[in-house]
C-alpha cells in the first residue's frame, strides 16, 4: 500500500470517528480499526505517546492523570511556506505548521501545547469533578504536524490496583472494564506498555490483552526504561519471542525520565538521545533499525493501515444495514417531520390493531412461536384440555354416599313403599350432580375472556404506533377491555342457561342412556354371578331346579321388615324387653325426632342403591359429553367470535371522534426525544456512508 493510500485510509477512519463521536452515542453498533494504547501507571505511557507526536501535551501527576480515553488522531501535514504570523509569545516552541484541535472545541486551533495539556485537565474535569473519578466519554483531539504519520490512538486509562488519597475503592475495577470495553472489540489493535526493567510475567498491560487476545494476534508489545535496565542485560529474548511470543512482535524505546521531564528536556533531544543509545549499545547495535519511536511510529501506522484496509468492507455493510434500521425505526415514529392526518392515523391503527387481532385468534400470523403456544391456540387448549379434563374429573359420587342414595331412596317413596326402584331418586341426585357443571363452565369463560386479554396486551405491545401515542394506546385498551366485559355478561347467561337446561329436563330416552330393565340385570349379575346345577348360593339355599317345592310348603322364615335398617337397633331394644314379665298391653313407642339408617344395607336396599349408581353413571357421562362439545361452541359464539366481527365497528365508534383525536395523537416524550436521536443517528450515517463510498 502506498503512504498517499495509507494517510487515505486512516484519515477516513478518522472521519468517521468524528462522525460518530459528534452524535454522542454508541447507537451505531460500528466498531472503527484503532489502536488502543494499554498499560500500567508506571509503565512510561504517556512518555511513548509525547515520543511518538514529539511534543509535551499530556497532563502529568500522581495518581490517575488520564481519566478519560483520549482519542488522539495524528495527521501527517507537510509545512507551508507562509508568512502568516503566530502569535508564539506564551510559548515560544509554537510552530504555525503544527497545532490541535478539540472536536468539542470545533474550529479552535491551539498552537500552543501547553494549552492542550490545559484544555484536555479542564475538560476531564468538566464531566468527572476534580476528584479522582472516571468517565468512558472520550476527548477527541486532533494534531497536525508534519512531523509525526498519520496515525490513530487511543490512550485509557492507568491499569491501577490500591486506590490513593481520594480515589474511589472500586477504582481498579472501574478502569478494568472501562478498559475491556474498547479492547474487547475485533477491531482493535493493543499496543500493551510494560516497564523492561519488570519481569514481563507480571505485566498488567500483556495479561489484561491476553484475556480477549489469547494468541497474541492483534497485540504489539512496547518496551519501555530499556536504559533502566541492569549493565549486561537485554531484551533480546523477549523481541525474539522466546518470553511470550506476540504475533505483532516488540518494539523496545527509551522514553526521557522524570528529571528530564521536569528539567523540560526538548523530546528532540530524547529522540536524538534514543537513537544514539541503541547505536551503540552491544545488544541492539545491529537491530537499531527496529528499535525507538520512529520504528514504533511507522510500524503502528503499517497496522493501522492493514488493519483498515482489511475491515474496510464489513464498516461499509455495517454502516449500510444500521443506516437501514434507524431509517425503518424513524418512519415508525411519523418520519422526520412527524406529519400525519389525525383521523388517517387513528383509522390506520384500528384497521392493523383489529386485523392483527383476528390473525391472532386464526392463527394467520408469520411470527409463529416455535416454543409456545399463542392468541387462537391458547384458547384452544383451554376449550380441549383444561375444559375437558374439568369435567371429566368430576365424579358424580364424591359427595353423594351410598348411604345417601339409601336414604334418598326411602324419602323419594314417600307414604307407600315402592315395588321398583323409583326414577325420583335417580332425577334428584343427577339434577344436583349436574348443577355442579356451572362452576367449570364459567370458570372455561373466564379462561377465555383472560386468553383474549392477553392477545390485547401482546398487540398492545407489537404495533409501533402505541409506542409514539401513549393515550391512543390507554384509550384503546380501556375500549377493548369494557368491549369484553360487555361480551361477557350474554356469555356467562348462555353458559348457565345451558347447564340449567340439562338440569330441568332429565332425558331418559336418550339412545346412548342405560334403561332401568338393562340396568337391573346388570346388577343382579354382579351380585349373583350364574351358579352350577345343585351349587347352592352364597347363602346356602338351592336354586329352583333342585327344589321344585311349592313356595308355599317351604319353611316360614321371618321376613325382614322394610325399614329394616333404620330401626334394627330399636328392635334389639325390644327383643331385650321381651325377656321381661310381658306388660298388660302391646308396646308401641313413638318415633324417633331424627331418624337415620342404623345398619347395613340389606340384599334389597343394595341391589336398588347399584341400580341408581349405574343409572346415574350413564346419564352424567351424557351430559358430561354434550357440556364438552357445547359449551365451547357457545363461548365461541358470544364472545370470539363475536369481538372478531364487532370489536373494528365499537373501536370505530369509540375512538373516531373529531373532539377526541387531538388528545389520542399526543406523541409521547420518549417518542420525541428518540425521533431527535434517530435524525441525528441517520445523518451521521449517511454522512459516513458518503465518506467509505469514496474509497
Amino acid at each position: 500500500m502506498s503512504s498517499g493510500l495509507g494517510v487515505e485510509v486512516v484519515g477516513i477512519v478518522n472521519k468517521l470517528q468524528d462522525v460518530f463521536s459528534a452524535v454522542g452515542s454508541s447507537a451505531a453498533q460500528i466498531d472503527l480499526p484503532q489502536i488502543c494504547v494499554l498499560g500500567s501507571q508506571s509503565s512510561g505511557k504517556s512518555s511513548v505517546l509525547e515520543n511518538i507526536v514529539g511534543r509535551d501535551f499530556l497532563p502529568r501527576g500522581t495518581g490517575i492523570v488520564t481519566r478519560r480515553p483520549l482519542v488522539l488522531q495524528l495527521i501527517n501535514r507537510p509545512a507551508e511556506k507562509t508568512d502568516a504570523k503566530i502569535d508564539t509569545s506564551d510559548d515560544k516552541a509554537a510552530n504555525a505548521d503544527e497545532w490541535g484541535e478539540f472536536l468539542h472545541l470545533p474550529g479552535q486551533k491551539f498552537y500552543d501545547f501547553g494549552k492542550i495539556r490545559d484544555e484536555i485537565v479542564r475538560d476531564t474535569e468538566a464531566k468527572t469533578g476534580k476528584n479522582a473519578g472516571i468517565s468512558p466519554q472520550p476527548i477527541n483531539l486532533r494534531i497536525f504536524s508534519p512531523n509525526v504519520v498519520t496515525l490513530t490512538l487511543v490512550d485509557l486509562p492507568g491499569l491501577t490496583k490500591v486506590p490513593v488519597g481520594d480515589q474511589p475503592k472500586d477504582i481498579e475495577k472501574q478502569i478494568r472494564d472501562m478498559v475491556l470495553k474498547y479492547i474487547s472489540k475485533p477491531s482493535c489493535i493493543i499496543l500493551a506498555v510494560t516497564a523492561a526493567n519488570t519481569d514481563l510475567a507480571n505485566s498488567d498491560g500483556l495479561k489484561m490483552a491476553r484475556e480477549v487476545d489469547s494468541e497474541g494476534i492483534r497485540t504489539i508489545g512496547v518496551l519501555t526504561k530499556i536504559d533502566l535496565m541492569d549493565k549486561g542485560t537485554d531484551v533480546i529474548d523477549i523481541l525474539a519471542g522466546r518470553v511470550i511470543p506476540l504475533r505483532l512482535g516488540y518494539v523496545p524505546v527509551v522514553n526521557r525520565g522524570q528529571r528530564d521531564i521536569e528539567s523540560a528536556k526538548p523530546i528532540t533531544q530524547a529522540l536524538e538521545y534514543e537513537r544514539q543509545y541503541f547505536a551503540s549499545h552491544p545488544s541492539y547495535s545491529g537491530k537499531e533499525s527496529y528499535c525507538g519511536t520512529p520504528y514504533l511510529a511507522r510500524k503502528l501506522n503499517t497496522l493501522l493501515m492493514q488493519h483498515i484496509r482489511a475491515t474496510l468492507p464489513d464498516i461499509k455493510m455495517r454502516i449500510s444495514q444500521q443506516l437501514q434500521k434507524f431509517n425503518t425505526e424513524l418512519a415508525s415514529l411519523g418520519g422526520p417531520t412527524a406529519d400525519g392526518n389525525s383521523g388517517n392515523i387513528v383509522l390506520s391503527v384500528i384497521t392493523e390493531f383489529t386485523s392483527e387481532f383476528r390473525n391472532a385468534i386464526d392463527g394467520v400470523t408469520t411470527d409463529l412461536s416455535l416454543n409456545e403456544l399463542n392468541g387462537g391456540a391458547r384458547i384452544s387448549f383451554v376449550y380441549h384440555e383444561l375444559y375437558s379434563n374439568g369435567i371429566k374429573s368430576i365424579d358424580p359420587f364424591d359427595q353423594v354416599k351410598d348411604g345417601d342414595i339409601r336414604t334418598i331412596l326411602y324419602n323419594s317413596s314417600g307414604s307407600t313403599p315402592s315395588i321398583f326402584v323409583g326414577t325420583a331418586a335417580f332425577e334428584i341426585i343427577v339434577k344436583q350432580q349436574i348443577r355442579r357443571l356451572e362452576e367449570p363452565s364459567l370458570k372455561c369463560c373466564q379462561l377465555v375472556y383472560d386468553e383474549l386479554s392477553r392477545i390485547l396486551s401482546q398487540l398492545l405491545a407489537k404495533i409501533q404506533s402505541f409506542k409514539r401515542y401513549p393515550a391512543l394506546r390507554e384509550r384503546l385498551n380501556s375500549v377493548v377491555i369494557n368491549f369484553f366485559k360487555n361480551a361477557m355478561s350474554p356469555t356467562t347467561k348462555l353458559v348457565t342457561d345451558m347447564v340449567a337446561m340439562q338440569a330441568c329436563y332429565v332425558n331418559t330416552t336418550h339412545p346412548d342412556f342405560l334403561n332401568g330393565h338393562k340396568a337391573m340385570q346388570i346388577v343382579n349379575d354382579r351380585l349373583n354371578p350364574p351358579q352350577k346345577p345343585g351349587t347352592p348360593d352364597p347363602k346356602g339355599r338351592l336354586p329352583p331346579s333342585v327344589n321344585p317345592r311349592d313356595l308355599d310348603v317351604d319353611p316360614k322364615h321371618e321376613e325382614p321388615s322394610f325399614f329394616g335398617s333404620f330401626f334394627s337397633a330399636a328392635k334389639n331394644t325390644t327383643k331385650r324387653k321381651s325377656a321381661a314379665p310381658a306388660a298388660a298391653g302391646s308396646t308401641m313407642e313413638a318415633p324417633p325426632s331424627i331418624i337415620k339408617p342404623q345398619a347395613a344395607f340389606n340384599d334389597r336396599e343394595t341391589m336398588e342403591t347399584e341400580v341408581i349408581k349405574l343409572l346415574i353413571h350413564s346419564y352424567f357421562n351424557i351430559i358430561k359429553r354434550e357440556m364438552i362439545d357445547t359449551v365451547p361452541k357457545a363461548i365461541t359464539l358470544t364472545l370470539v367470535n363475536y369481538a372478531k366481527e364487532n370489536l373494528q365497528k365499537e373501536l370505530l365508534q369509540e375512538l373516531y371522534k373529531p373532539e377526541t383525536l387531538e388528545n389520542l395523537m399526543k406523541e409521547s416524550e420518549f417518542v420525541v426525544n428518540r425521533r431527535k436521536e434517530c435524525i441525528r443517528m441517520v445523518q451521521a450515517l449517511n454522512k459516513a456512508e458518503e465518506i467509505v463510498s469514496a474509497v
